[in-house]
């Protein structure tokens, strides 16, 4: 997973994710962008654990290079 956000106003602009069940994830970065959130909004979104959909929570704080896990 890899989010793409504006580096002045951190707004997400899109999001690539491969792998398995991407499907099943894609769906948070879309409401993000609807509602013109940014990467920090969702990176201090709760994930479960252990779950693929915290790839999302990592991916957005990578944005900030802040990821736990990379």
């Amino acid at each position: 997973m890899k989010i793409l956000a504006d580096a002045k106003t951190d707004r997400v602009l899109g999001c690539h994710i491969v792998g398995r069940e991407a499907g099943e994830m894609i769906h948070e970065a879309c409401v993000l962008m609807e509602f013109g959130g940014s990467a920090e909004d969702l990176a201090r979104t709760c994930h479960a654990h252990p779950t693929r959909s915290e790839a999302v929570k990592e991916a957005a704080l990578a944005v900030g290079k802040r990821a736990i896990h990379m």
